[in-house]
Parts: C-alpha cells; sequence; structure tokens
C-alpha cells in the first residue's frame, strides 16, 4: 500500500463526509493505493456514525474509537500503529488542511528521500491571539531543536513508514514530532508551503493552556533526548558545581574564622547560602545517581534499530 491518511478528530461530524470526498476524489485521481484512518477521539456527536457510513460507501476507510477524549497524541499514536502505507500523511478533520497536497507530499517522502515532510501554513486565517504565541513557540523551538521548520504544530505532514513505526507519541508531544523523529535519528526533514482554509464547520478544539502545555512538554522532551540515557551527566554535574560551590563558600568562612578570631561566620546570611548549595549539591548528585540506577535497570535502556547490515558467509 502506498499511501495511509491519518486523520484524529473530535466531533467532527459535519465536516467528514466532505473530507472523506475530497480525500478519495484526489487518491483515485493520481491513482494511488490508499487507506484512510479515522481516530474517533471521544466524539460527543455524530461523528462515529458518520464514519460507520462512510464506511459502507468506501472500503479503504478504517476506524478506530476511543472510549473518552485522551488527546490528539494519544490519537496519532494509535494511528501510526495501525498505518499500513509506505508513505503515512497525516490531516486535521476540519477541512483546514487540503488533500490536494498529498501527491507533491508523497513525491517528497518517495522521490526526495525525506524521512519527514513538514507542513507550513505561511499565510493563516486564524486570530492574532493563536497566530502570534504560534510563532514565538516556533521561533523557540527552533532555536532549541536546531531544526529550521516554520510551522511545528502544523497538522499536514508526511512520513516514511519507518518513522512513524519508531516514535512514541504521548502526553502534548504530537507538536514535536519532527523533534521526535530527530531524536531517533531521521535528520531529513523537510518543509512545504501549504494551504491553510478557514474553518468551515465547528469550533476550534485548543485553548490557551495549550501553550503552557506545550512549552513544558518541548521541555521535557528537550530533557530526555539529551540525558534520558544518562541522567548522571546533568544531575551529577549541577549537583557538583552546587557542593563544590558550597564547599569554596565555607572553607572562606573557617579562613576567616581563624584569621579574625572575633568574626562570627554564623551570624552571616553568607553561612546560610553555603550550607544551602552544599546541601542542593548532594540532592541533584544523589537524585542524578538513582536516576541512572533506574536507567541501567530500564528494559529498553539499549534500545536502537538497525538500518542496514550487510555481508558474512552464507550457510
Amino acid at each position: 500500500m502506498q499511501i495511509s491518511i491519518v486523520i484524529p478528530l473530535l466531533n467532527e461530524e459535519e465536516s467528514l463526509p466532505e473530507l472523506e470526498a475530497w480525500i478519495r476524489r484526489v487518491m483515485e485521481t493520481n491513482g494511488y493505493s490508499y487507506e484512510i484512518v479515522f481516530v474517533d477521539d471521544g466524539s460527543t456527536d455524530k461523528s462515529w456514525q458518520v464514519i460507520e457510513q462512510l464506511i459502507d460507501q468506501n472500503p479503504h476507510i478504517r476506524a478506530i474509537k476511543f472510549r473518552r477524549n485522551y488527546g490528539k497524541s494519544a490519537a496519532l499514536n494509535t494511528a501510526f500503529q495501525a498505518a499500513k502505507g509506505e508513505v503515512v500523511i497525516t490531516m486535521d478533520a476540519d477541512l483546514q488542511d487540503s488533500p490536494d497536497e498529498v501527491p507533491e507530499l508523497y513525491r517528497m517522502i518517495t522521490e526526495e528521500g525525506l524521512d519527514l515532510v513538514s507542513g507550513w501554513k505561511k499565510k493563516r486565517y486564524d486570530p492574532v491571539m493563536k497566530t502570534i504565541p504560534s510563532k514565538f513557540f516556533n521561533a523557540v523551538t527552533r532555536y532549541i531543536s536546531k531544526i529550521h521548520l516554520h510551522d511545528f504544530n502544523c497538522g499536514l505532514k508526511a512520513y516514511k513508514k519507518d518513522v512513524v513505526k519508531t516514535i512514541e507519541i504521548y502526553g502534548e508531544m504530537h507538536r514535536y514530532i519532527p523533534l521526535l523523529a530527530k531524536w531517533a535519528g531521521f535528520k531529513k526533514i523537510g518543509e512545504k508551503v501549504v494551504e491553510h482554509r478557514a474553518r468551515k464547520y465547528g469550533v476550534t478544539k485548543f485553548g490557551w493552556e495549550r501553550f503552557v502545555n506545550g512549552f513544558l512538554d518541548l521541555l521535557s522532551i528537550t530533557f530526555v533526548g539529551k540525558f534520558g540515557k544518562r541522567p548522571m551527566h546533568f544531575f551529577g554535574a549541577m549537583g557538583t558545581l552546587f557542593f563544590l560551590a558550597g564547599l569554596v563558600i565555607l572553607v572562606y568562612l573557617s579562613i576567616a574564622k581563624v584569621i579574625y578570631e572575633e568574626y562570627g561566620i554564623a551570624t552571616r546570611p553568607l553561612f546560610f547560602f553555603g550550607i544551602l548549595t552544599l546541601i542542593i549539591g548532594t540532592q541533584l548528585f544523589v537524585t542524578g545517581f538513582l536516576a541512572e540506577l533506574v536507567a541501567r535497570n530500564a528494559p529498553h535502556r539499549n534500545a536502537y534499530v538497525i538500518e542496514k547490515e550487510i555481508g558474512g558467509v552464507q550457510q
């Protein structure tokens, strides 16, 4: 199978028939072998009933229904596990992403050899309160990840099959899939300017809290990516710095006490600061030691993927 179209959705009953017809028209025009994987993330409207009707009309549709709302990351992760296509393309169900972009995205993966292609909604039809924070977080993510993409959170993306079968998405990590892919060793990441359409039905499912959660997730994924296998390198280094700082302060105060006998070190704020940094340093070092024990005993401590293997004597 050439293409899997993955569509997570939440209360999108009005847009689903139009979206399915549009995708089917594009696929049939280009002669692709394909599947559409709908993931109903706990919709409370008639989205699932609409999907059941669409399945009766189109045998290329597969559908997964969650018992309750788990979030877009869980929907994408489940769909990625189920997808069978050599190229997996994700898009939102609200008709703001255009299925007409699929042929070019597919070509960029198959002909240009890219691992991932992220859409860039250069011209957006969203309110200012959504676009300005989005630009800020894209800039921060671009700086931290060193991945030169303009729109990390664009729902329209294309992946080589190996990418979606390797990465794991949880929490709100769907915003940083390119970074997850990079940490997993997939570094051929491209970008394509895509059409962004004004919302035709319903309302947005994301509020202001997504910006706070997104920033926290960025810190989390950055830390795990760099130090997940070697936590002692982070906690141990920080702990050593704090411990040495506290030790230097206390040694200085002790020497000052010997030289100036009337000098009372226990009454100085610097004394308490030295004690505090000494304790913090010890705690950070112990934290790193315990984290290292956990990492070394984790079942996936040596998880890696062999891309190719050649040579050897044939038996």
